[in-house]
């Protein structure tokens, strides 16, 4: 074959540190368009971005020169960065050091776009780590609920 064809879709799922709900309402949107501003910047394709006071969720097309860790270190550490620089009463502010990643298909995008856009309304009936865990079960991976939360 001539050519490479690479359609990586991946949504990622990070927190904030021990889920202080650091990213409240009034700043959130700027988080989240700081965050997709970077993923362009790196060359991936944020297809949503959203979460809740304590997490994140990213829809993202990685290339297929980045993979995901590599990704996910670049967006935490600007996005950090960019946080402590515009809202100086968030200087004690950090993400988690884990992440979660789960491929999605194309014809999935819609149904993850539409639960990342609703993540406050979801919330209000189940808490991060219920749906973290959901997520991991879901996906079939094995953990250790001990030491799942840093």
């Amino acid at each position: 074959m001539a050519s490479t064809f690479h359609n990586l879709n991946v949504h990622v799922i990070w927190s904030t540190k021990e889920r202080v709900p650091w990213v409240t309402q009034d700043i959130e949107q700027r988080v989240w368009e700081y965050i997709a501003g970077v993923a362009r910047q790196k060359r991936m394709t944020p297809i949503c971005i959203g979460g809740c006071d304590d997490h994140v969720h990213a829809l993202l097309r990685l290339p297929a020169n980045l993979d995901t860790s590599k990704a996910i270190q670049l967006i935490k550490g600007s996005s950090s960065k960019w946080i402590h620089e515009v809202f100086p009463h968030l200087r004690a502010f950090r993400w988690q050091d884990g992440f979660g990643a789960f491929s999605v298909a194309q014809s999935g995008i819609p149904a993850v776009f539409k639960y990342i856009k609703n993540q406050r309304a979801h919330h209000r009936k189940k808490t991060f780590q219920e749906e973290y865990v959901e997520f991991l079960i879901k996906n079939e991976i094995d953990f250790d609920e001990d030491h799942l939360w840093d």
